[in-house]
């Protein structure tokens, strides 16, 4: 089964541009499945929980790029400030605010992407544009928070003209803060997408299911 893994991490690899960075999103897997990707080079991946990311960051080689991908919740960021790579999920400018506050007393500066919603269903959350210029406006000068980029989760359907619309959607916007705030990535696409994703400019994609198939419920063993 590793083995199976590994060929399908590395076929991807070759199969997309060197450009393109792969976070393997490893929420609910074994850690024996993290190692076997860690053993062939790949050091990006992904977690919604802040409990799960700790026990993993504990057991794990410490080069790992932990990517927080769930919901911030203000009472346990300060849990993975200290060795978290890149928290893709803000929204709100009061986790901001604590960020750089925990950022400032450990003496770090955490990257961060602003989660804009590009599809209509509901269970995809995210902020408009006008929101995030807001949020951009107020945090240019903090010291120990740096957004780099904005992520954006396309619909489930499997209509292609929907899902170009949603990704040259975010496109713009991330060409617009990308000129006036110098952003680096534009993380769009996971397992079902990524190839579409791709061609309309994202650099940072997100792939569990296409990897490691369904999550497994004993998955720190």
């Amino acid at each position: 089964m590793n083995f199976i893994i590994e060929n399908k991490l590395l076929f991807i690899k070759k199969s997309i541009p060197s450009s393109v960075t792969i976070l393997v999103v490893s929420k609910n897997h074994g850690i024996s499945y993290i190692k076997k990707l860690y053993e062939i080079g790949h050091r990006d991946f992904g977690e919604n929980y802040v409990q799960e990311m700790k026990k993993k960051y504990l057991l794990l080689p410490k080069d790992i790029r932990w990517h927080m991908i769930g919901r911030i919740q203000s009472n346990k960021i300060k849990y993975i400030i200290p060795f978290i790579h890149l928290i893709h999920s803000v929204q709100k400018l009061k986790h901001i605010k604590i960020i750089n506050e925990i950022g400032l007393k450990q003496k770090k500066v955490i990257s961060c992407l602003l989660q804009i919603k590009i599809c209509q269903e509901n269970s995809k959350s995210g902020i408009n544009y006008e929101e995030a210029v807001r949020i951009l406006e107020n945090c240019y000068y903090m010291k120990n928070v740096k957004i780099i980029g904005v992520m954006g989760m396309a619909t489930l359907q499997k209509e292609e003209e929907k899902l170009h619309n949603e990704f040259i959607f975010l496109r713009k916007i991330y060409n617009i803060f990308k000129k006036k705030y110098g952003h680096k990535i534009l993380s769009m696409g996971m397992s079902r997408d990524y190839n579409i994703a791709i061609k309309h400019g994202s650099n940072l994609i997100r792939l569990g299911t296409i990897i490691f198939g369904n999550r497994k419920k004993n998955y720190l063993f």
